[in-house]
């Protein structure tokens, strides 16, 4: 692999997820991003055309250098999310590879939860299909502030700009329907490498960037350093040595916003008031910690403090045991009411019934279905649950860490749904 070092130009690292439905060359297309961008080690490329020559194809199938687990090679189908590091003279990327069959959305929801940016790629053959708008639509409630619109196989269509067009101008006014207020469309063949990394000479009408200028430029403002601090406690520290027997910290992963020495904080959800006396990383004494962190912060009182509690400062989330939520389905059993269920809200994990499915939407119309027969897989839509102890819940759109939540079956512990709380959908779901 080419070594590349970053630059003054760096703007920082962005998290990107791939979508696409079956067959549309998202595989090809992660591989050619890799493979032009030389990120591919040189004993990954060797056996990838030998893979290749074994198949009797001429030249190296890209799509290998990331259908990693042997039954997606063997298949020829992703069906796990993979996650890919590589980096050019300008960013460090970390992409979310996720599967393109329906019954694999749950993993593009785990793939863009926490990604900047989407990467949605359609067949210039097909245009948009339902698995495309569900992807926007799984997109918007992520809260995803970019979408690039990746239309493919432009060499099967004869490069022809007439074909791009309408895709884009389908595909955005859809997104602008969901409230993804930015859409970049790029028309490129991945298996001919035309506007993956390199501009297309095939494609001359075609004025704007390629998809590595796109993802080397486009702004990352959603810096959650910059919100309110959320410190979800995973676990409490009490050496067991003399010397440190006055030693009480509480340690996790700071989920958002910035702590430092001094701060007044609340702990959910006793409502109790601390001050910070003091914070350590690594075993080093800090003055501050910053989101994505993981930290023990200790506190000047001695306050009951246990795994599952919150320490917040600034504006303190609202705590209840009502939840109304937006929520995609995830498992092949129906989420019905009545259901008993665990809801795990960061480092906690309470008991719930799911009170009311107030509607599931239908993808291709934007409108409100009635609810009463529940969720089957890959539905999305919304309900309200009633939770045994209260949780100190942000808005989704405010807080994507402190605003999500699984509920998870309690007798086997499968995960069955993924819920972000709050008005997500608002503004973009029309009542039939």
């Amino acid at each position: 692999m080419t070594s590349t070092t970053l630059t003054d130009t760096t703007v920082g690292t962005l998290r990107f997820a791939t979508a696409g439905s079956v067959d549309d060359g998202k595989s090809t297309l992660v591989g050619r991003l890799l493979h032009d961008s030389k990120s591919v080690l040189a004993d990954q490329l060797e056996a990838v055309e030998q893979a290749s020559r074994r198949r009797g194809q001429d030249s190296p199938d890209l799509a290998l250098l990331t259908d990693g687990l042997r039954a997606e090679r063997e298949q020829g189908i992703t069906i796990d999310v993979a996650y890919r590091y590589f980096a050019t003279p300008r960013r460090r990327f970390i992409l979310a590879d996720t599967p393109g069959h329906v019954q694999y959305t749950r993993n593009m929801v785990t793939g863009a939860s926490t990604a900047d940016l989407a990467v949605v790629l359609v067949d210039a053959r097909n245009g948009v299909v339902e698995q495309t708008r569900r992807h926007a639509a799984v997109a918007a409630l992520l809260r995803v502030p970019h979408v690039v619109l990746a239309v493919n196989k432009m060499d099967l269509v004869g490069y022809a700009e007439p074909v791009f067009a309408t895709i884009a101008a389908e595909f955005t006014a859809y997104a602008a329907q969901l409230g993804i207020r930015d859409v970049v469309a790029v028309p490129m063949s991945a298996l001919a490498g035309d506007n993956v990394v390199e501009p297309s000479a095939h494609m001359d009408w075609y004025a704007g960037p390629t998809l590595l200028e796109h993802l080397e430029t486009v702004r990352v403002d959603t810096d959650p350093a910059g919100l309110p601090a959320r410190f979800p406690v995973q676990y409490v520290i009490r050496p067991q040595r003399a010397e440190f027997h006055d030693y009480r910290g509480y340690a996790g992963q700071l989920a958002s916003g910035t702590l430092r020495e001094g701060d007044t904080v609340t702990v959910l959800p006793s409502g109790r008031t601390g001050t910070i006396a003091g914070i350590d990383i690594l075993g080093t004494a800090a003055d501050a910690a910053t989101a994505a962190q993981s930290v023990s912060v200790r506190l000047a009182e001695n306050l009951d403090i246990s795994r599952g509690d919150l320490i917040a400062a600034g504006p303190v989330p609202r705590l209840t045991r009502d939840v109304e939520a937006t929520v995609c389905h995830l498992h092949e059993r129906p989420l019905r009411a009545g259901d008993k269920v665990l809801v795990k809200h960061t480092t906690r994990t309470v008991r719930a019934v799911v009170r009311e499915i107030s509607h599931r939407i239908d993808i291709d119309t934007l409108e409100q279905r009635p609810g009463g027969d529940g969720l089957a897989v890959n539905d999305i839509g919304r309900v309200v649950l009633r939770t045994a102890e209260p949780l100190a819940l942000d808005d989704y759109r405010d807080n994507r860490r402190t605003g999500s939540f699984l509920l998870i079956d309690p007798v086997d512990g499968t995960t069955r749904t993924a819920g972000m709380a709050g008005s997500t959908e608002a503004g973009w779901t029309r009542d039939v």
